[in-house]
């Protein structure tokens, strides 16, 4: 069964867990991404860009393709929530329950009601570290 791209998430802030399920942050709605301590980390705009905390640009989304600054594909995900990296390498699995796993099939965290794009910049290509 596939997923639709820009699932929309439910109505507040949804919580960021690690595989552990300690909350490690949280995704707003509107795109706001906050650290544990509720301190802005980066965002999301609604035209793709993603940019850190002091609103520079560090990449952006078009669909379930995700490009570094320089405009390089550095990975996508497929409809089967699979995450690969530009060179179609497998980093891991978002499942619809929300569970992330690595390239291992390890739970490595959690993220549900957040769109699957999102997930994969945070946990896999790690913008926001």
């Amino acid at each position: 069964m596939a997923f639709a791209v820009g699932v929309t998430p439910k109505a507040g802030a949804q919580t960021i867990r690690d595989a552990s399920h300690h909350n490690i942050g949280r995704i707003s709605p509107n795109g706001t991404v906050r650290d544990n301590d509720s301190r802005p980390i980066g965002f999301f705009d609604r035209d793709g860009v993603i940019r850190n905390k002091n609103s520079k640009q560090i990449g952006l989304i078009k669909g379930l393709q995700i490009y570094n600054n320089a405009g390089e594909r550095i990975g996508y995900i497929l409809t089967d929530g699979t995450v690969r990296d530009g060179e179609s390498r497998i980093l891991g699995n978002i499942d619809r329950s929300g569970k992330i796993y690595d390239a291992a099939g390890r739970i490595i965290g959690y993220a549900q009601s957040v769109r699957y794009e999102w997930i994969a910049c945070y946990f896999f290509f790690h913008f926001f570290d």
